[in-house]
């Protein structure tokens, strides 16, 4: 019984370990964007880039922003393993004080929900230095 049980470990482990190494897979050039002080109303457009260094194709289900502030778009195709995609953040900068957001992926990623994140603060122009 006892080496019924034991075989029965080793390919339940074995077929975990097939799957675990069929996967896509996220590499962020940077998890992080900062914006740094920038004036109201400027280009609040940055861009994450990322690389599928997985075995799998990768397919973003959705992209959701903290808040309404933030409207993200990304790569809709599947990135084939080794290629390249891109989630692009516009943030308002209309919206004078701090800027401290997250980003949440959804995808078929090893990772499967996955969160970046934006910070900056947008200056008030009548406020004196």
């Amino acid at each position: 019984m006892k080496k019924i049980i034991s075989i029965l470990i080793l390919i339940v482990t074995g077929f975990s370990t097939i799957n675990a190494q069929n996967t896509a897979k996220f590499e962020f050039k940077s998890e992080l964007i900062d914006y740094g002080d920038i004036e109201k109303g400027s280009d609040g457009t940055k861009v994450f880039h990322f690389k599928n260094i997985g075995s799998e194709p990768l397919i973003i289900e959705n992209v959701y922003s903290s808040c309404g502030c933030t409207v993200p778009t990304w790569t809709k195709a599947a990135i084939a393993p080794g290629k390249s995609g891109e989630i692009q953040v516009k943030y308002d900068t209309n919206r004078v004080g701090p800027i401290r957001r997250t980003i949440t992926i959804y995808s078929n990623a090893d990772e499967p929900t996955k969160a970046v994140k934006i910070k900056g603060r947008v200056l008030d122009p009548d406020e004196k230095s």
